[in-house]
This record gives structure tokens, C-alpha cells and sequence, in this order.
């Protein structure tokens, strides 16, 4: 695996091993047997704002025998608007390897074509992949397997998590169901060239039913936020709370943070899965070191 740019690049046997070894990871965090990115310098480039990808990407690296160097889009040429391929082909020959957060999917793919050197998606408005490896890392570790998992995803579903979720039901054959308004539904296009066994519908209790996770995330993503007053009256009523619980009352909820109390979750439903969710943000780190370790194999 040269570089992890997307789910859908991916096949189920190099997201199961990422999923397997966040296990080896976590379990020998600390008295690891090897720093395996040793004398390596990492360049995390991030356009958006962060905090846990941020973090988990520099702490990863660092314990892994690494370092990172944050570079935001102020403080290099292409906050000035040098060309992607321009700014990798720099890159490429100083850095052994490159975290990108950013906008657009062809930047992310652009760099990775002209820098040679390892280059990992850590978002996009397409996909967030080192989300939903920790989170499918966290669903094993709570379930102890992926095998017939249902997860209902409830709001925007048409963000880049729910489109990394298709494409991450469709390697691994289990259920997605995804409850959203008909605006706010992903393109029929995408689920067409997905596969797999994926249900879309504006009936929140229907895709609910059964689950074995119930997922969301905000209504309103980094670069929407013009769009905050329509999202939000679109949108209510796609909120997980214990009203829904009903439906699935031994479902794990999951949210991939931040998470905006009152609209996509009620505070008393995160309180309440709280330890599930700030434990699917820790997982970051240890399937984000899995990543780094199986692009420097």
C-alpha cells in the first residue's frame, strides 16, 4: 500500500489488516519493538481546522519515531495559490512522507501523483477514510466482529462520511442504511458504482430498526456553513436520541466529533454513550498508526 487516499481504493483484505493491527497498536502502545518512521520527517498540510486528526496524526507519528511538522495553508505557497503538483514535487524531496486535510479529493490525489513519497487522505469533502478505519477498529474491539453488522447512519448523507461509509459497506458486504431528507441523500450515481447492501431513506425508525450501530455526524461541515440556517430546518428531526433508541436499545452510538448537542444528538443520548465515543476518538490514534506503519512496509 503506497498511499491511503480513499475507502474506495482500497480492498477488504488492506482495510482488515488496518483494522487488525489498530489492535497490535493499541495494545503495545508505548513499548513498541521498533520506531519504524525513525529519522523521518512527516508533513502534516491541512487546509481545514482540526483537533482530534491533528493531534492523533502528531502523536502517532512522534511515537512511532517520527517527526511531524504542522504546516498550515498560511503558512506555505499554497495559501498564495502555487499549483498542488508544484508544491509535491517540493515536497516530495524533503519529506518522507505527507498528511493532507483539505477541500478537494484531486488535491489530495494531485499531491500524491507528484510528490512520490507515502500520502495519506486525512479528510476531504469526499471522504474521511482514517475516520471510519478507527471507527470499524472500534466496532470490532466492541462487538468482537464486523460480521452481519447493521449501521443506520442518521442526518447528512451526503458528507463525506456517509460516502466513506458506502464505500466501506460495499468492501466489507455488511448492511448500511442511511436516514435523510431527499436532498440530503447520496447521488443514486454513487450507489450504483458502490454496490453492495446499502438502503437509503427519509424514515429515521426504519433505518434505526435493528441496528447494531446507530451513527451521525454535524449537519453542518466545514465549508457549509452558508448553508446553516436551511441545513438546520431540513434536518431536524434526523437526530438520535432515546426516542430512536427504541427502535435498536442495545445499539453502540457513535459520533465522529465534534459533536453539536441539540441537533444531529441530544446531550442525555451522547452523555449516556459517552465512553463508546470518546473511545472511537482515541481509536484514531492507533488506526492511524497502523496506517502510517503499513506505508512505510
Amino acid at each position: 500500500m503506497k498511499h491511503l487516499l480513499s475507502i474506495e481504493s482500497l480492498s477488504r483484505a488492506e482495510i482488515e489488516r488496518i483494522v487488525d493491527l489498530s489492535g497490535e497498536m493499541k495494545a503495545s502502545r508505548g513499548h513498541h519493538a521498533e520506531h519504524l518512521l525513525r529519522h523521518e520527517c512527516w508533513g502534516l498540510m491541512f487546509s481545514k481546522s482540526s483537533t482530534r486528526t491533528r493531534v492523533s496524526f502528531e502523536v502517532g507519528i512522534r511515537e512511532l519515531g517520527g517527526d511531524p511538522m504542522f504546516l498550515s495553508s498560511a503558512d506555505i505557497q499554497l495559501g498564495r495559490g502555487e499549483p498542488i503538483k508544484d508544491t509535491a514535487r517540493v515536497m516530495g524531496r524533503m519529506l518522507h512522507g505527507a498528511v493532507i486535510r483539505t477541500f478537494a479529493q484531486s488535491d489530495v490525489e494531485l499531491f500524491a501523483e507528484y510528490s512520490g513519497i507515502p500520502t495519506i487522505n486525512a479528510l476531504t469533502d469526499e471522504e474521511h477514510p482514517c475516520q471510519i478505519l478507527a471507527d470499524l477498529f472500534t466496532i470490532k474491539e466492541l462487538r468482537g466482529s464486523l460480521d452481519g453488522l447493521k449501521l443506520a447512519f442518521i442526518g447528512d448523507g451526503d458528507c463525506n462520511m456517509p460516502r466513506s461509509w458506502i464505500w466501506a459497506a460495499a468492501r466489507l458486504g455488511f448492511e448500511l442504511r442511511i436516514a435523510a431528507p431527499k436532498s440530503f441523500q447520496p447521488p443514486a450515481e454513487l450507489l450504483e458504482r458502490a454496490g453492495g447492501k446499502i438502503v437509503v431513506t427519509e424514515d429515521i425508525n426504519e433505518a434505526a430498526s435493528g441496528a447494531d450501530v446507530l451513527y451521525t455526524d454535524v449537519w453542518i461541515s466545514m465549508g457549509k456553513e452558508a448553508e446553516s440556517a436551511h441545513r438546520i430546518t431540513e434536518l431536524t428531526g434526523y437526530q438520535i436520541n432515546a426516542g430512536l433508541l427504541k427502535q435498536s436499545p442495545d445499539a453502540l452510538v457513535m459520533h465522529c466529533l465534534p459533536a453539536y448537542r441539540g441537533k444531529e444528538i441530544d446531550e442525555e443520548t451522547f452523555e449516556a454513550h459517552a465512553d463508546t465515543i470518546f473511545q472511537q476518538a482515541e481509536n484514531r490514534l492507533h488506526a492511524q498508526k497502523a496506517i502510517l506503519s503499513l506505508l512505510k512496509a
